[in-house]
């Protein structure tokens, strides 16, 4: 692995590390002849990518950073751990030690199902599954959606799924399912890349979420970026704020039932958890959604009874109740425009049905009468 190639959530992935457990060398830097004493942390942070001086901070609390000096070398010590304040001079060696050996995050062609709901010479449209990993990270380094791909298009001598410049253009958390698109050559990804950045793609999602709106649409809009208090969650900042990057959503309640309603959202931007941040900051967190606090039972009836049935739907539904439904943009290569769409799959679907039956709405219990008449 290069020095400016680790990724962000390994810097601290176990910052409760116990001092007498092995670690295993990821990074080492060797610190330049004319190099100025300089901090540690600021020194990495010139020399790294994808991360940030707080992770490599708590890497170092954690024991994380060694450095070992020329004398050291010379008198056979071994590195030792050092904090954020340590200043590196000239002939220092630099390493990030974790505790867990490194593994090669090479993306290897796993034959997993793929669900391709189009296909053509230059790019793919897949539905994803809930509880599938989109790309190896840390923990998931087989078994992901672009494992899948690889295999799908192991025989296409021009698709090499550890080329950047080809592959998924967008991505989707993993308990979210839906639409995604797949780029086969570098041009088509060009092309659709430059879509989703400038807002020309068109994307809904469907989602559960608790409460219920006084309005029938509405417009979300507010930075998105990592919560301090939890760097597994992002958190929304003032729009006008340093914080964060600018994310909109839009959205529009689909069908309200007792204590949640269905919406649909549509995405301007494409943050990292950005409906399910968005919806908790406005108060209404997806259902069953676990880090944004769905899982607690936020509106409805104190009865043994309802806490039972919020429990059964949980099951039914144990992921945050978001799909991406639909998605659209123009064919890089045709300038044709493409539109897709999704069902909801069966755990989704159960999960709506059931509070459909339970608690139906207004709307619906109308259309029911008037049937019955």
């Amino acid at each position: 692995m290069n020095s400016d190639e680790i990724e962000t959530d390994e810097m601290c992935a176990a910052a409760d590390a116990d001092e007498q457990q092995e670690l295993y060398e990821h990074i080492r830097m060797e610190v330049d002849s004319g190099q100025v004493p300089l901090r540690v942390d600021k020194y990495m942070m010139e020399h790294l990518r994808n991360t940030s001086r707080n992770r490599i901070q708590q890497a170092a609390d954690a024991g994380f950073i060694h450095v070992s000096t020329a004398d050291d070398r010379q008198q056979g010590r071994d590195s030792r751990p050092v904090k954020s304040n340590y200043k590196v001079r000239p002939g220092d060696v630099v390493t990030l030690m974790l505790n867990r050996p490194h593994f090669d995050t090479t993306i290897v062609a796993e034959d997993i199902a793929l669900d391709v709901v189009y296909e053509d010479e230059v790019l793919m449209v897949v539905n994803k599954p809930a509880g599938m990993v989109v790309h190896p990270g840390v923990g998931n380094f087989s078994g992901t959606l672009v494992n899948a791909i690889a295999w799908h298009l192991r025989n296409l001598p021009t698709y090499d799924p550890n080329d950047p410049q080809v592959g998924l253009v967008h991505r989707i958390d993993k308990d979210t399912s839906g639409l995604l698109v797949v780029a086969k050559t570098p041009e088509a990804k060009s092309d659709l890349g430059l879509q989703f950045f400038n807002h020309d793609t068109r994307r809904t999602y469907d989602a559960l979420v608790w409460g219920h709106f006084t309005e029938a649409e509405g417009r979300i809009e507010g930075n998105i970026g990592r919560d301090p208090r939890d760097r597994q969650r992002m958190a929304v900042f003032p729009p006008d704020s340093d914080t964060g990057k600018p994310a909109v959503t839009h959205w529009r309640v689909e069908e309200p039932f007792g204590y949640t309603t269905l919406i649909e959202c549509r995405l301007e931007t494409g943050r990292t958890h950005q409906i399910r941040a968005h919806m908790k900051h406005i108060g209404h967190p997806l259902f069953a959604d676990e880090r944004y606090g769905g899982t607690e039972i936020l509106r409805g009836e104190r009865t043994a009874s309802y806490k039972a049935y919020i429990q059964n739907c949980f099951k039914l539904c144990p992921r945050q109740a978001l799909h991406a439904r639909t998605l659209g943009f123009r064919h890089p290569v045709t300038g044709e425009q493409m539109d897709f769409s999704s069902e909801w799959p069966a755990d989704m679907a159960a999960l709506i049905d059931k509070w459909r039956k339970a608690y139906p709405s207004p709307s619906k219990k109308e259309d029911d009468n008037h049937t019955d008449s």
